[in-house]
């Protein structure tokens, strides 16, 4: 946990990486320490070949037994990894909410002003749904119109879009629910933040309601703001900096929806009036 904690590495990864690590331990009955590689290679073949894991869900436990051998008993399982290629994680296209449907969804699907702010700010400032839910009343920057990211993926702080319209919508918000510190507090107790299950919760319900098809939980609305944005003809660079990406390559993939889009629109040449051909 210390050597987590110095690496800056998120809740998340905390829980994820100590999970890697005593299934492992469960798995043999003995202290992790006393496993050798060859072991912990049978052991990953095993959540491969029997459990039937997903090809995240083996990287995951490979990073987090990684970073245990390697870090805190500085012990590397190089030899591992290399007899035991990373599975690769099939890719799938994201899909998106039309403009239409986020306004239904906004419009019918949401209840009550805490539930359409949070959606609200979710898509509109293109958030993952744990970093909507830890904003404080300070990140909502209006004299700049922007809103601050603290401590997103990867530990990294960023800037994103304030609208005018959210701006408009977290003030309505505010004064009925008056939060203090965190922007969206849990309902059971407001010393704490939104917890990601409750706000996907939300998320489903407000989909039921509005009569839409859950296209990926939640994080389909972050991906409907960068398809949104790329379609308006946004810079990619620019989106990727809104992201929070690391790479411009995991923003490239939001071109492959915007192509979905190229078989309704037609040529120039059509917008001619033709003569008729000669016969």
């Amino acid at each position: 946990m210390e050597a987590l904690t110095l690496k800056r590495y998120s809740p998340k990864t905390h829980e994820a990486y100590v999970r890697s690590v005593c299934d492992l331990a469960r798995y043999y009955g003995r202290s992790p320490d006393r496993i050798g590689n060859e072991e912990v290679r049978s052991y990953l073949l095993h959540l491969h070949n029997e459990k039937k894991l997903s090809a995240s869900s083996v990287n995951v436990a490979l990073s987090g037994l990684r970073f245990f051998y390697g870090q805190v008993l500085e012990r590397s399982i190089a030899e591992v990894e290399r007899s035991l290629p990373r599975p690769v994680k099939p890719k799938q296209v994201a899909r998106v909410y039309s403009l239409a449907e986020i306004k239904l969804l906004l419009d019918r699907g949401c209840l009550q002003p805490r539930h359409r702010a949070f959606l609200m700010t979710v898509y509109g400032a293109g958030l993952r749904v744990n970093e909507a839910c830890h904003l404080q009343l300070a990140d909502i920057e209006s004299a700049r119109m922007m809103i601050r990211v603290n401590r997103g993926k990867g530990a990294k702080d960023r800037y994103t879009l304030l609208s005018p319209w959210l701006l408009e919508e977290l003030r309505l918000y505010w004064r009925s629910y008056r939060p203090r510190l965190w922007l969206f507090p849990s309902p059971q107790d407001r010393t704490r933040p939104l917890n990601d299950r409750t706000a996907q919760k939300m998320f489903y319900a407000a989909l039921a309601r509005a009569g839409l098809a859950n296209k990926g939980g939640i994080h389909a609305l972050r991906h409907s703001f960068a398809t949104h944005l790329l379609e308006a003809g946004v810079e990619i660079t620019i989106i990727k900096k809104l992201l929070g990406h690391r790479n411009l390559a995991t923003t490239a993939n939001y071109l492959h929806v915007c192509g979905e889009r190229f078989a309704q629109i037609r040529s120039p040449l059509e917008f001619i009036d033709r003569e008729p051909a000669a016969s």
